[in-house]
This record gives C-alpha cells, sequence and structure tokens, in this order.
C-alpha cells in the first residue's frame, strides 16, 4: 500500500442534525472517498455529533483569492435591488 504521505488529501464536511447545513470540520488523508467517509465517522463523529459525511478530495475545491476580493465583490455594490434594505415588510410577516 502506499505511504500516508502520497495518500489525497480530504476536506471533511459534517451535517449535524438533519435541515441543518453541512459545516467543514476538518482535513485527513485516504486512499479514496469511502477510507474518508469511515476515517471522517471515526475522527470527528466519535460522539455522535453528525447525520451526514461529505468528503471531497481537496483537490476539487476551488476558492476565489482574498487578495482579489475588491474586484470580485465589488460589482455587487451597485445592484441596490439585491439588497433587500428598502422593500416594505409587512407587520403580519414579523421578523425576517
Amino acid at each position: 500500500m502506499e505511504s500516508n504521505k502520497e495518500w489525497p488529501l480530504w476536506e471533511i464536511f459534517i451535517r449535524s442534525r438533519q435541515g441543518l447545513d453541512h459545516k467543514h470540520v476538518g482535513s485527513l488523508h485516504a486512499t479514496d472517498a469511502r477510507m474518508a467517509i469511515e476515517n471522517a465517522r471515526d475522527v470527528y463523529t466519535r460522539r455522535m455529533e453528525g447525520v451526514s459525511i461529505w468528503a471531497v478530495e481537496s483537490k476539487y475545491v476551488h476558492a476565489s483569492n482574498p487578495d482579489e476580493a475588491s474586484e470580485f465583490y465589488e460589482p455587487a455594490e451597485d445592484k441596490v435591488y439585491r439588497h433587500p434594505t428598502f422593500y416594505d415588510i409587512p407587520e403580519a410577516i414579523g421578523h425576517m
């Protein structure tokens, strides 16, 4: 079997209860997705914290560059219709 250093890195997401979203809880090395999920179960849900586990190979996770945040998010500032601050909410709806 390959050495642990050659195993791919996996990002692990756990959903703690039905209806909630998955949260990133950490990373681990595993040979394949099945091993990643089984190891994640053993490492991250020892106290019955989860109802669902996602394992995503790290090489498939892509992120925006923090250094380019101002250019990347700037276009949204001129689209006020995306920010519902000027809408009137009927009192019957209550707190949103």
